[in-house]
């Protein structure tokens, strides 16, 4: 253990902490892992194990206070730009060929779509414009 520098060990444990990060997906072990690099850039200057210690700690426990926050504020939005089958929701399309409870088919977005109408007692005519309510699949749920 003399033989390799208090640094290299620093970084065996940044990238040791970088694989539970990977495979579990909590971004607290990336965190842990800047700490841990930190503290070797501190033993590379020649500073002792407490001074490296502290490193670890402060780093660590700063970019949890100050990232974790932040990230757990913006997972919690919602996407400002809708996008494949949600950006469809709430459009309007025009009848192609009669839509009931059974199918039919519908013009969205300047496809053609197989439909069925929401209320299965309800049928639309050729021409007529639906609001797309669902997608079910390949399926618009009209109304």
């Amino acid at each position: 253990m003399n033989d390799i520098d208090a640094w290299v060990w620093w970084l065996v444990g940044a990238a040791a902490l970088g694989i539970p990060l990977v495979v579990t997906a909590m971004p607290e072990f990336g965190m842990f892992a800047v700490g841990a690099v930190a503290a070797a850039v501190v033993a590379g200057f020649g500073f002792g194990f407490v001074v490296q210690v502290l490193t670890f700690v402060v780093v660590s426990v700063a970019l949890i206070a100050v990232v974790r926050p932040i990230a757990y504020r913006h997972s919690r939005q919602n996407p400002r730009l809708a996008t494949g089958i949600d950006a469809l929701k709430g459009r309007q399309a025009v009848v192609l060929e009669r839509v009931d409870g059974s199918g039919g088919r519908i013009k969205l977005a300047g496809e053609v779509w197989s439909a069925r109408a929401l209320n299965g007692d309800l049928s639309y005519e050729v021409g007529q414009e639906v609001d797309v309510v669902e997608i079910e699949g390949a399926t618009a749920i009209v109304m």
